[in-house]
């Protein structure tokens, strides 16, 4: 018994001294652009807290005139009050969006149009995580509704202002565990086989796939697109699994904070001499590789053409 007490006393002795080298370590690439933003309009998805939040701080930073899309307004208006002190930049609204919602989404695409004549930088950072399972108001699963889908949407009602304004930019939130993920052609509402872990999986490959294909459709329209993973990041998304939150805390010095995490869509957002990259997957601010499946165009196309389907749009 004292022998274990004392090995444990060790480790995390040990783990005391090295900490600060394993955060420094674990924190990942830093967007080093100096580009500035006055004049710019930018949306971001799911900014009222997290990754979103720190996009959101930084982008005002820069002047961006920033709409903050999320559900929850209140904590919306908290967040852009923030920031809006934090930088001195009162160009930060706050507007509703339930992305597991069609009729919330076409009613802040309506809203929007009718407000702003540009839009520069989007960015789909909104996402929910290991969610029992459960639909959106129009009847799809909710990882795939509110990942996938409701970012295809609002995507596709907002592109004509952001070719009109181009250079433009569309920055896809995915993940790492889309190594795992699979689409289901056959289940893709998981009504067959539900795995909450591996739907989110599913949901994030989605957004890899959708990125690779709205790549190639804008070709020559000089708006291009990016797929990032922020890196495993202490945020509100894991608070459906106890295990998770659990884990984040004891592991927390490998943990990024929200401002690391939101490095790689700050450079996919704003770093010059992106555009040949259009379509690609960026980690810690640098490309990096895609599983086999989110390199399959064929299952992107398809996913596109379904996911129009589903949604009642022609997007060609």
């Amino acid at each position: 018994m004292l022998v274990t007490l004392g090995l444990l006393t060790s480790f995390f002795s040990f783990l005391y001294v090295v900490a600060p080298s394993i955060r420094k370590f674990f924190a990942g690439g830093v967007c080093r652009t100096n580009v500035q933003l006055p004049g710019k309009v930018v949306v971001i998805t799911g900014a009222n807290t997290g990754i979103g939040k720190e996009t959101a701080r930084e982008l005002a930073s820069r002047g961006a005139r920033v709409y903050i899309a999320c559900r929850d307004v209140l904590k919306g208006e908290s967040a852009a009050s923030e920031i809006r002190v934090d930088t001195k930049n009162s160009q930060v609204l706050v507007r509703k969006l339930d992305l597991s919602d069609t009729k919330s989404i076409r009613a802040f695409a309506e809203a929007f149009l009718a407000e702003e004549k540009q839009l520069h930088i989007l960015i789909n950072n909104a996402g929910v995580m290991m969610c029992p399972y459960s639909k959106t108001a129009d009847g799809f699963e909710t990882h795939l509704g509110v990942n996938h889908l409701g970012h295809f949407l609002l995507t596709y009602l907002l592109l004509e202002r952001l070719k009109v304004s181009a250079p433009a930019r569309v920055v896809n939130v995915s993940s790492v565990v889309h190594h795992i993920g699979k689409i289901h052609f056959h289940d893709l509402q998981s009504e067959k086989r539900y795995s909450r872990g591996f739907a989110y999986c599913h949901s994030k490959l989605a957004n890899i796939l959708f990125t690779r294909e709205l790549a190639k459709r804008l070709q020559g329209t000089g708006v291009t697109t990016y797929a990032v993973h922020p890196g495993v990041v202490r945020s509100e998304l894991v608070r459906h699994s106890s295990l998770l939150c659990l884990l984040w805390r004891l592991f927390s010095p490998f943990v990024k904070t929200a401002r690391e995490g939101a490095q790689t869509s700050l450079h996919c957002a704003l770093a010059e001499g992106l555009e040949p990259l259009s379509g690609k997957y960026f980690s810690d601010c640098k490309r990096t590789w895609v599983s086999p499946r989110a390199r399959n165009n064929k299952t992107a196309e398809r996913l596109w053409n379904v996911s129009c389907e589903l949604l009642g749009i022609r997007w060609q």
